[in-house]
């Protein structure tokens, strides 16, 4: 096959993106006013998040800041769902930190490079799609443990540098600007919707801080957030089989965590918005974003469900708002640090507690005793494991446990009614025939009590792997030792397909899948190695 003819099928799977910057709202000055203004609020937020996170990966805080901005661009221009906010993110720093503490910041640099062509493989391979194989309680329990998890984020800010408590003075003035903050968000909609209740609620609490000269932590003393423009900068790594030994693990983990919570967070603002969108699309946005990023001195970074939040409670419903909030962050980190530093903590800290109480499914907490018991322990247990380890392993965690659950009611469903005519006993099975049900459905024969012919009806069954396949050959081969036959009625065209591929079927026929004829076909043992 040609190299142009391997490039365009690859074009074909990967499909025309949709790049429009408005999909369902058209973009009035009034739409222009709320997605710039929700931009604004995100870019606020987004400050002390990125330096957290650089803090925690241990690198600079311009690292963080320049990773927030270039991810956020990237997946604001070309990403999967307008609306969706996308920066560095603590579930990516936690890895990063063995990494930048072995080998420096340069291996880091070069593992987020390799990080992003990993997401750009896999959008390109359209794996995005697999998303929708994760069940709704693990999505329930993802939202209410990353609404844990950042809540308990916020907590460092009533800390020092030391790690220790604040006074308890210090902790009871930050306690009360937060409620002042959380009081106007809760409000302020209700009165009006001229500015996002966020960024007035970050605005009042500030001009209270400044104008009654309070001393509280504000967002200088985290770190100052003055720097230039990110430069175009090449990793410095040996170009040599051991460095890709060392960044591989970490880039494909990485690649991993990041896609994972990006289409899970499109899944959730895609039902808040109601607007539908392209998970391939998406992956491919964040490879693009990640790859830039790791030439720029940024530390990747993936899509931010409390950023996302933000912007879509703000209004945010476009592209415009995540590109004002990747222009408004380089804006204070080239000419606005002074200012931004002067905003006190506890305005976006009560910010983040609204974001966790509308990110909570609380409703979850009402439908536990409701909902089948299996899916209970999937909500709690992605809740605590997302808690307590990392985002990728709670998702993985819940389809494993889902998916055997699944797997285990339906072996259980596997049954047959018999009938005899003319010296032929027909088993009429029903329920699938796989892997969990392969021994149920192997204990339902009786060869030394059954008639010479034996047909078994698959009407109201599917024949589904070599577990299937296996269990069929080993039933027939214990009427072949007798001196009996064992024949196959009623397959489905795809049971039909993988029977004859394996060499099982002795009659080749195309009447039986469409059911027109209802031929019997013998069984052909020996083909999979003994029973």
């Amino acid at each position: 096959m040609t190299t142009p003819t391997l490039l365009a099928r690859l074009g074909d799977r990967i499909g025309s993106p949709d790049l429009r910057v408005a999909p369902t709202d058209p973009l009035t000055p009034s739409r222009m006013r709320v997605e710039v203004l929700a931009g604004l609020t995100v870019a606020l937020a987004l400050v002390p998040e990125a330096v957290a996170f650089a803090f925690v990966a241990g690198v600079d805080p311009l690292v963080g800041l320049y990773a927030a901005f270039i991810v956020g661009m990237v997946t604001a221009l070309i990403g999967g769902r307008p609306g969706m906010i996308s920066g560095a993110t603590g579930a990516l720093a936690v890895v990063m930190v063995s990494l930048v503490a072995q080998h420096g910041v340069e291996y880091l640099f070069a593992a987020v490079v390799l990080m992003g062509i990993f997401q750009l493989i896999f959008g390109a391979m359209r794996w995005g799609k697999f998303i929708r194989l994760v069940p709704h309680p693990v999505m329930l329990g993802f939202v209410n443990g990353l609404a844990i998890v950042i809540f308990l984020a916020q907590l460092t800010q009533f800390r020092d540098g030391t790690g220790a408590w604040l006074p308890l003075g210090d902790i009871a003035l930050m306690l009360a600007l937060v409620g002042v903050t959380m009081a106007v968000i809760w409000g302020l909609p209700r009165i009006t919707n001229v500015v996002p209740a966020p960024l007035a609620g970050i605005l009042v609490t500030a001009v209270i801080v400044i104008a009654a000269g309070l001393d509280t932590p504000t967002v200088g003393d985290l770190a100052s957030v003055q720097g230039g423009l990110p430069a175009f900068h090449v990793p410095s790594v040996p170009l040599t089989w051991e460095t890709l030994e060392i960044i591989l693990p970490y880039a494909l983990i990485l690649a991993a965590i990041g896609l994972i919570e990006s289409l899970l967070t499109l899944n959730l603002v895609g039902e808040i918005t109601g607007q539908r969108g392209g998970a391939s699309q998406e992956c491919i946005a964040q490879g693009a974003a990640n790859t830039v990023t790791g030439f720029f001195g940024g530390m990747g970074g993936c899509a931010m469900i409390g950023q996302s939040m933000i912007n879509v409670k703000s209004g945010g419903r476009t592209r415009i708002s995540g590109v004002s909030a990747a222009l408004f962050l380089l804006l204070f980190i080239v000419a606005a640090s002074p200012l931004i530093e002067r905003i006190p903590l506890a305005a976006l800290v009560g910010v983040m507690f609204m974001v966790v109480i509308g990110t909570f499914a609380w409703n979850s907490l009402k439908i536990l005793a409701r909902v089948p018991r299996t899916d209970a322990v999937v909500i709690v247990l992605v809740t605590v494991v997302t808690v307590a380890t990392d985002l990728a392993i709670a998702v993985i965690v819940g389809v494993i446990v889902s998916a055997l659950a699944y797997a285990w009611q339906n072996a259980t469903r596997i049954s047959a009614t018999t009938s005899d005519a003319g010296g032929v006993r027909t088993y009429r099975v029903r329920g699938p025939l796989f892997f969990g049900s392969a021994a149920g459905f192997a204990e339902m024969f009786d060869p030394d009590a059954d008639p010479d012919t034996v047909v078994v009806d698959f009407a109201e069954s599917r024949v589904a792997d070599q577990s299937a396949l296996q269990a069929i050959e080993a039933v027939a081969a214990k009427y072949e030792e007798r001196g009996k036959e064992l024949q196959l009625r009623h397959l489905s065209r795809d049971c039909h397909r993988l029977l004859q591929r394996a060499g099982h079927l002795m009659i080749d026929s195309d009447d039986d899948p469409d059911y027109a004829i209802a031929a019997n076909y013998n069984v052909r043992t020996g083909i999979l190695g003994g029973h």
